[in-house]
């Protein structure tokens, strides 16, 4: 059974250097914004500004 845990701690070892290793690119990769990131925040202002648009519509107190 004392195998069996210093494998395991082990091949936990080797997954967290692994993913240590591998954070960097990932967050690297995210600095630059492309075309589908414009077009997806241009989207999401726009329906931000069609649910202001409607809820100012509807309010009864105005």
């Amino acid at each position: 059974m004392n195998m069996k845990s210093n494998a395991r701690s082990v091949v936990l070892g080797k997954w967290a250097v692994a993913l240590l290793l591998a954070a960097p690119l990932v967050l690297a990769g995210c600095e630059k914004e492309g075309p589908m990131e414009r077009a997806g925040k241009k989207v999401d202002e726009a329906v931000e500004k069609a649910g202001d648009a409607v809820e100012k519509a509807t309010d009864p107190k105005k």
